[in-house]
């Protein structure tokens, strides 16, 4: 045999041993749906919009092997596709809705014909409608105060356009785009406990939800009260991923226990059954929904481009010693901040797997809250059974229950205590102390669910 033969040989060896394994990994990712939810190696979910504006499953037909099993190429291959899923759904939709969507000048999805003003004074708003602006909806923020308006820009002018002629009329204020979000401490120190603290009972504790609606029916949230109330087109729609994330927050089903079970939930859909389901301007009118019903800490397990609306609500709730905690999301490590998990005072949240290692595919924004498990762990499903997850998402409400367990009502000293209290429960990974990897610790690992211990079928992937 020529020397040529040899290496043709072991080449072709070498592929025949490779080659099952790409046949898993990639058959698992050419069943991306961008407009349906599945999931992998088990039953559809309902056929409806998806609450992540289109972000498309992970999908295929068994469940994914474990990634830590994979051959080098293929989990980097794995990996990089779990990274560009959102962006991915999110232009696929804007090219399916082009006369409701379109791009700002970052390439991020918003509303098409809409822009947001914040507290605009009434020169400003004469002057815009001079120009062609049309409109002035104000957004209903209730407590939060935020003078949010919704202007429609003069025909013809893309957002874009819209947004900088707004800031030409009026250099001092402040507009922004209508944006669209996807699944996906002081100086003295932490402030004294509150007198007379003790663990409250699972009835007396709330927590709000910033997702997709939810099937209060559902055998996960029997024990739990949930309030819910839709702020997009189309009401309240139950989905899966806002089932996932409620029952992490306030579940339980035979051996699945959420963070929080029993407690009464505060569901707000921002998805309804549109494509522009997911705005800054539902997220917001949800977050004050919350403000007034003093939900003391809310989970936002969503992501996407810093925003002024939404950015102004974090802040007023902040003030008002709410905890907003939110998902740094899945785009990478390489990837820009996601908000709001990157917003001063959000609580945010990484994710780690089985092992405790922190997921490939989740950000790494220059500041982490806490991690909490967000892969090898099941949830309950639509049909009533279980579905493994994988992703930033599901670690959220892990973090947001507990914290809900320690912060009854909205307080700013009171709020300091939760978030110190749970750091001091926290399971110190990485270096000593807090980092930029782990934050302040792993919350929540003992609530996990394995997928063998309660028989879970496939996969679930949202952000």
């Amino acid at each position: 045999m020529t020397v040529r033969q040899t290496r043709v040989l072991k080449t072709s060896t070498r592929q025949n041993r490779i080659r099952p394994w790409l046949a898993g990994a990639l058959g698992a990712i050419a069943f991306c749906a961008p407009a349906q939810g599945q999931i992998i190696g088990g039953l559809p979910l309902p056929t409806q919009a998806l609450p992540s504006a289109g972000l498309p499953d992970i999908s295929g037909v068994r469940p994914l092997p474990r990634t830590d099993r994979l051959a080098a190429p293929v989990r980097g291959l794995t990996t990089r596709v779990l990274t560009q899923a959102r962006r991915l759904g999110l232009d696929a939709l804007v090219r399916e809705n082009p006369t409701l969507l379109e791009v700002d000048d970052q390439g991020a999805a918003v509303v098409r014909g809409e822009i947001l003003a914040l507290s605009p004074s009434p020169e400003a708003l004469t002057r815009l409608r001079a120009a062609g602006f049309t409109g002035g909806r104000d957004l209903d923020a209730g407590e939060l105060d935020l003078g949010l308006t919704v202007l429609a820009p003069t025909s013809g002018l893309s957002a874009r356009q819209a947004v900088a002629e707004a800031r030409r009329l009026d250099p001092g204020g402040q507009y922004d785009f209508n944006h669209l979000y996807s699944d996906a401490g002081g100086g003295a120190g932490p402030a004294p406990a509150p007198a007379n603290r003790s663990a409250p009972a699972a009835n007396s504790i709330r927590v709000g939800l910033v997702d997709a609606g939810v099937d209060a029916r559902h055998p996960a949230l029997r024990g739990a009260r949930v309030e819910q109330r839709g702020f997009a087109p189309g009401g309240v729609r139950a989905h899966g991923h806002g089932l996932a994330t409620a029952a992490l927050l306030v579940g339980r089903q035979d051996r699945f226990r959420g963070a929080a079970p029993g407690a009464t939930l505060y569901v707000a859909d921002v998805y309804g059954n549109t494509p522009v389901g997911g705005s800054a301007d539902a997220l917001v009118q949800g977050l004050a929904w919350m403000a007034r019903a003093r939900v003391a800490v809310i989970n936002v397990s969503l992501v996407g481009p810093p925003n002024l609306a939404l950015q102004a609500a974090v802040r007023a709730l902040n003030a008002r010693g709410h905890l907003i905690v939110a998902a740094v999301g899945n785009d990478g490590p390489a990837a820009p901040p996601l908000y709001p998990a990157a917003y001063p005072g959000v609580v945010a949240v990484t994710a780690v797997d089985g092992r405790r290692r922190i997921l490939p595919e989740a950000g790494r924004p220059a500041r982490i809250d806490f991690a909490a498990p967000g892969a090898d762990m099941a949830v309950p499903a639509v049909d009533g059974g279980f579905v493994a997850v994988r992703g930033t998402s599901f670690a959220a409400p892990l973090v947001a229950g507990s914290l809900a367990a320690l912060l009854p009502a909205p307080d700013p000293r009171s709020a300091a205590w939760a978030r110190a209290a749970l750091a001091g429960r926290a399971l110190d990974l990485g270096p000593p102390g807090p980092d930029r990897t782990y934050g302040q610790g792993l919350v929540g690992f003992d609530l996990v669910a394995r997928p063998s211990a309660v028989a879970a079928r496939g996969l679930l992937t949202r952000r």
